[in-house]
């Protein structure tokens, strides 16, 4: 029988008999309540929903149970700021390739300024192109991020990616992410953006007060609000503008 390599994060298993506070946050929290297993893409994954869903929360417990710092950056980043990741990490199991990435990273939009920061301080700026990220624009020290410091046969986490980025710099991520899947990598990412939710390789979660539902891109309410707005914009300007 012959195994693939990706997914290097094959599966999550929630260990919900182990919970015993389910309701506390963040177990009260319907994504996290309803979960029992998530089987992920071997390309791109991604987590979709409202505010509130569950979606950063999952991803960040994800992260951390793969062993990076909640507040970012590769494996080897042990600096914390201030610790508000939920505990949420120690109730998942992880299932796993038989092959271990060979590059990692977990990018999460909130928490980047601290992790620029620790760059700027340590001098550790090789692998980010060279420049202070904090000389460059928040987009511009994403990308850099993106295109130098990520290597390539690695597992990527990424939380609102698109935070600080531009449309058009939201397409050249997608670009740069298409490049490294071909790379064998492996992106798990929560996002807002229907451009990055365009990648046709990918698996798409939706998070809802009722759980986690697999969507096609089309059934995403991020794709249909936006087109429908883009199609009616004036008509949903002068609706939203009046009284």
């Amino acid at each position: 029988m012959k195994f693939d390599e990706k997914p290097y994060l094959r599966e999550i298993q929630f260990k919900r008999d182990e919970v015993d506070a389910h309701n506390d946050y963040p177990f009260c929290i319907p994504a996290v309540r309803e979960l029992d297993f998530l089987e992920f893409h071997p390309d791109v994954t991604f987590f979709v929903g409202e505010n509130g869903t569950g979606k950063s929360t999952l991803i960040e417990a994800i992260a951390i149970a793969m062993g990076f710092n909640p507040e970012g950056g590769t494996k080897q980043s042990t600096f914390a700021t201030k610790r508000t990741h939920s505990p949420l990490h120690r109730y998942l199991k992880t299932i796993k390739s038989f092959k271990h990435p060979e590059d990692g990273y977990f990018l999460r939009a909130e928490s980047f300024y601290n992790l620029a920061t620790l760059m700027d301080e340590t001098g550790y700026l090789k692998m980010y192109g060279g420049k202070s990220l904090h000389q460059q624009s928040h987009g511009e020290s994403f990308m850099a991020t993106l295109v130098n410091k990520l290597q390539g046969n690695g597992l990527y986490i990424m939380d609102e990616p698109e935070a600080a980025l531009s449309p058009s710099r939201q397409m050249a991520a997608l670009s740069a992410i298409h490049q490294l899947v071909e790379e064998k990598s492996q992106f798990i990412i929560a996002t807002h953006s229907p451009i990055l939710l365009a990648y046709p390789r990918a698996k798409i979660y939706q998070f809802t007060e009722t759980g986690i539902d697999v969507v096609k891109y089309e059934d995403t309410e991020h794709y249909a609000v936006t087109k429908d707005f883009l199609d009616r914009h004036e008509q949903m300007v002068k609706y939203l503008m009046e009284d």
